[in-house]
Parts: C-alpha cells; structure tokens; sequence
C-alpha cells in the first residue's frame, strides 16, 4: 500500500460492528420490504370490483424475489457506485472504498462485492449463529467500508 493510500484510508477510522450491522439490516429491510410490496402488488387481482390477494400465487413470490433481488443490485452496486455508499451505509455514516487507494470503487468489483454478501450469507451466518462464534464480517474483493 503506498504512503497516499495509507494516509487516504488511515485518516478514516473503522467503523464499529454496530455500525456494520446496521447498515446491512436498514439495506436488507429496504429489499425485503420492496420486494414483498412489489408482490402484493403482483397478486392483487380485481374481479366483479373487488380486489382479492391471491398469495399461493406463484407470481406472487417470483415478482417479489426478483424485486427484491433487483433493489438490492440498485442499492449495492449502483447507489454506491454513484456515490460511494448504499442506502444503509449512507443513514450510519459509512462509505465503501478501494482498499489500495481509498479511491471510488470500481462498477465490476462492486458487483463482486455485492455476490460475495449473498455467499456471506448463506454460509458464514448460519455458521456463526450455530455455533455463537465471534466472526465478524469481513471486507472483499480489495474493497472496504470506513467511516465517512
């Protein structure tokens, strides 16, 4: 790491895991959230001027997933790279950078970024809930979260 990148990055404390979590907690809420209104929306269906909700409706969960999955590529990839923060990073005042630099990220490490949390997810958490180990979440693809 050169002297700019230290200095880039080393001025900026890291931030506490309070912070972390709940900056994943606010951008998961934001997903799930859209995602279900958007299949509410999808399974609302009008007939003789009533509006029934049909929820076994496999339109339902299919639009209310890739919702979900749609908000969250624009909250992780292109809000941040937009302005360097997702929704949740921006409301406990975190910032992702690169971890070389301090610089803005790059689009294609961002959407590394973004697929390594659904591996974080799947793997590391229910590890880390089974077993109460102190693992905490971990930085990736040469990017970091520090406070703004």
């Amino acid at each position: 790491m050169t002297n700019n990148a230290q200095s880039a990055l080393g001025s900026s404390p890291a931030p506490t895991q309070a912070r972390r979590v709940s900056a994943s907690v606010v951008d998961a809420l934001v997903a799930l959230l859209c995602g279900l209104a958007a299949g509410v929306a999808a399974g609302v269906e009008v007939v003789d001027g009533v509006a029934q909700l049909r929820p076994g409706s496999p339109a339902v969960w299919g639009t209310a997933l890739v919702a979900a999955f749609g908000l969250s590529f624009l909250n992780h990839v292109l809000l941040t790279y937009a302005v360097r923060a997702s929704l949740g990073k921006l409301l406990t005042g975190l910032r992702v950078v690169r971890a070389s630099d301090g610089r803005r990220p790059g689009f294609f490490r961002l959407i590394g970024r973004w697929l390594f949390g659904f591996y974080w997810m799947i793997v590391f958490v229910p590890l880390h809930v089974a077993t109460d180990s102190s693992v905490e979440q971990q930085d990736a693809v040469s990017l970091r979260t520090i406070r703004r």
